[in-house]
């Protein structure tokens, strides 16, 4: 039996650089993880093309967003990438502007630790991460922010399919389906994946 686990290669640019150093020691002692660092895009750009390719680019964002843009603009036309960003400006623009750019997520530096390691290997299955709590600041009260993919998820639990089907519908991997059902619960309020499927039904969701 093969119990190789499978390295994802991270390359984290920019930002704060005790938060950077700190985030990359982290990753580093989790299984599967690959990470290398530098200060800024253009280092970050040299080191892609010296080490690349990265299965994915985290940028860090001080302040203004504006650079992060930049640099998620110049690695995904420059390497066609995938690029998140981590960043200290948490509102609903700035992280709308990200995915809108797109990112392939937008990372709130107040993440835990834990939540972070989640989303990055949700992004490395090929999702994208949205900050739930910052995209829906402005929701009307009551409504229920789902992303497609989510929705796709959703369906899946009210036709009462088991994560792996689900999976296998979707070609996507178990363990993003178990992510999706996570965050289902959450938003819905729901006490695991039978209520979600029933609360689900009952707001017209699906």
């Amino acid at each position: 039996m093969n119990t190789e686990i499978e390295v994802s290669k991270i390359l984290f640019a920019g930002g704060h650089d005790l938060v950077r150093e700190a985030l990359t020691d982290y990753l580093r002692r989790q299984s599967g993880f690959e990470v290398l660092q530098t200060k800024n895009v253009e280092a970050a750009s040299d080191l892609y093309a010296k080490d690349g390719p990265f299965d994915l680019v985290l940028l860090g964002c001080l302040g203004t967003d504006s650079k992060a843009l930049d640099g998620l603009s110049q690695m995904r036309s420059q390497y066609g990438c995938s690029v998140a960003i981590l960043s200290t400006k948490t509102t609903s623009e700035a992280a709308q502007r990200a995915l809108d750019a797109g990112a392939s997520g937008f990372l709130p530096k107040s993440l835990k630790p834990e939540a972070m390691v989640a989303a990055m290997r949700l992004m490395l299955s090929g999702e994208v991460f949205s900050p739930d709590a910052y995209l829906t600041e402005n929701a009307p009260a009551g409504a229920v922010q789902l992303t497609p993919r989510e929705r796709d998820v959703l369906q899946g639990l009210v036709a009462g399919k088991l994560n792996k089907e689900i999976a296998r519908d979707l070609d996507i991997q178990e363990v993003t389906v178990k992510l999706h059902v996570k965050t289902l619960s959450r938003k819905l309020s729901a006490k695991n994946r039978t209520h979600a499927a029933m609360l689900a039904r009952d707001m017209g969701l699906v």
